[in-house]
């Protein structure tokens, strides 16, 4: 996975925050799965892992961006995560806008959990896919929904796809 760096300010992420990437990232560095992808590209307050479908799956060979913002209040508070750039995967629970419907990344969030186990999360939701589709209700959610997937109040009815 790959991080890049943003100037934002200094007091953009408090310390406890910074820490907590920092250790994501040494992390990313020790564990760095080959089908997760590169390396995480470090941003004070965002990351963007370039990632790629895993072998053996529909996204096998495809290249996907995820963007993570983290508020001040990481790892206590979930980062905002979509997926970002050219190539959105089209996925039952990915919405064209980039928006990814998956409960560990609002309401079944633990402060537990680090950058590395949400990109192994969505490896693993992509991989399970069976069919290239996009969420039946797709266009509307794209043209009325907030900005930030993070207000959306997500209604987790389908463990399949």
């Amino acid at each position: 996975m790959d991080l890049q760096y943003n100037n934002n300010s200094p007091w953009d992420c408090v310390v406890l925050s910074k820490q907590r990437q920092s250790r994501d990232s040494l992390t990313y560095r020790a564990q760095l799965s080959s089908d997760a992808g590169g390396f995480p590209s470090w941003r004070r307050c965002r990351w963007i892992v370039d990632m790629e479908g895993a072998t053996g799956t529909l996204y096998e060979g495809e290249k996907f961006q995820l963007l993570f913002k983290f508020s001040s209040r990481y790892p206590f508070d979930s980062p905002q995560v979509m997926f970002t750039g050219e190539n959105i995967p089209v996925h039952p629970h990915v919405y064209s806008n980039g928006h990814i419907c998956l409960s560990i990344l609002t309401e079944d969030w633990s402060p537990a959990l680090s950058v590395q186990s949400v990109c192994l999360s969505i490896i693993s939701m992509l991989s399970s896919c069976k069919e290239k589709r996009r969420p039946p209700d797709n266009s509307f959610y794209v043209r009325t929904c907030n900005k930030n997937p993070k207000k959306t109040k997500w209604w987790y009815h389908d463990d399949t796809c």
